[in-house]
């Protein structure tokens, strides 16, 4: 006759088979799904979004091609934009709000899933290095405003003036009529978003935009905000937005593309189903242009947009080209 203390015995020994029996079977599952799925990986590799990214490409791709770091190349990259006058989305040059404030918003994001963040940071050129400052010298993750600029300008960082010439001229044109339309695939919410993968094997990512042109003062997009514009996870891969953040945001587009990949999914299926629930959440879409780009831990690559006309620049070992992304809806 068994008694309750055997029966208690007996459970627990058939319950630590079970479990061992059933982890067996799992890693057994596990090894065998990992020798029919290995890939070649294909690295290093960037990526970063709209024709201003062949640039920024070129300035990244020097440190990977030099065996670098996936971080030091995606804000040597981005810094290019940041620093081109002649781009009226990002950095100098950036048109400002309906005030006439340039004001900057970027991340930036590692392999550790460290990351750090500067939002409606005004006169500093590089915000991506800011960002870059946030996440390794301090406990924080994102500041903003005023203080983010005290804090560019203790690291030494040096005040400038971003409103161009030609910047403000636009606005003065537009403030003839002063009226907020977005422009699908304009210049006025163009981020550059840049994804890379080192010869280690590491992930990296940067965000960096002056938003929307004539914007309320103190909007401030989905770039700089870790899972919405930018997000990064080693294990799997990282993705990034652009276009208007707002939609972004809303749905956590960035966060929601790695996941997507994590159960899966390509890059390119992966943002086709993020720009899908960017439709699902809004009524009107009329004028509402949201691209992703997202990079895996195979190197493979892909992008999707709302609206025809968004491409992404892509720099590997045997190519440097732009790729015109699919879409679902021609403009």
């Amino acid at each position: 006759m068994k008694t309750r203390r055997n029966f208690i015995k007996l459970s627990a020994l058939g319950s630590v088979g079970l479990v061992a029996n059933s982890a067996l079977a799992n890693n057994n599952d596990l090894n065998d799904e990992s020798f029919k799925n290995q890939k070649k990986i294909a690295k290093p590799i960037v990526i970063s979004t709209w024709d201003h990214g062949m640039a920024a490409n070129e300035a990244a791709w020097k440190i990977l091609a030099n065996k670098g770091l996936a971080l030091d190349a995606v804000e040597a990259g981005v810094r290019v934009t940041e620093s081109d006058p002649n781009n009226s989305s990002v950095g100098l040059g950036g048109l400002p709000d309906r005030d006439g404030f340039v004001t900057l918003d970027a991340c930036i994001m590692d392999q550790h899933n460290n990351c750090g963040a500067v939002a409606f940071l005004q006169d500093i050129e590089n915000p991506i290095s800011v960002a870059r400052k946030v996440m390794e010298d301090t406990n924080h993750v994102m500041m903003v405003g005023e203080g983010a600029q005290q804090f560019a300008l203790k690291k030494g960082f040096k005040k400038v003036n971003l409103l161009t010439n030609e910047s403000k001229k636009n606005w003065e044109k537009w403030k003839e009529n002063s009226k907020y339309q977005p422009q699908i695939n304009s210049e006025n919410h163009d981020t550059i978003g840049m994804l890379a993968l080192d010869e280690k094997g590491n992930l990296s990512g940067a965000c960096t935009t002056s938003g929307m042109a004539y914007k309320l003062h103190g909007r401030v997009g989905d770039s700089p905000i870790i899972g919405a514009g930018l997000f990064v996870d080693n294990e799997v891969g990282a993705a990034c937005a652009t276009g208007v953040g707002e939609a972004v945001i809303r749905i956590s587009g960035s966060a929601i593309v790695v996941e997507l990949m994590r159960n899966g999914m390509s890059p390119e299926d992966a943002c086709k189903e993020a720009v899908k629930r960017v439709i699902k959440k809004h009524k009107n879409i009329e004028n509402l242009q949201v691209g992703f780009i997202a990079l895996n831990k195979y190197g493979e690559t892909g992008g999707y947009s709302v609206y025809s006309g968004f491409n992404y620049a892509s720099h590997t070992h045997d190519h440097n080209k732009m790729i015109d992304a699919k879409f679902y809806r021609e403009e």
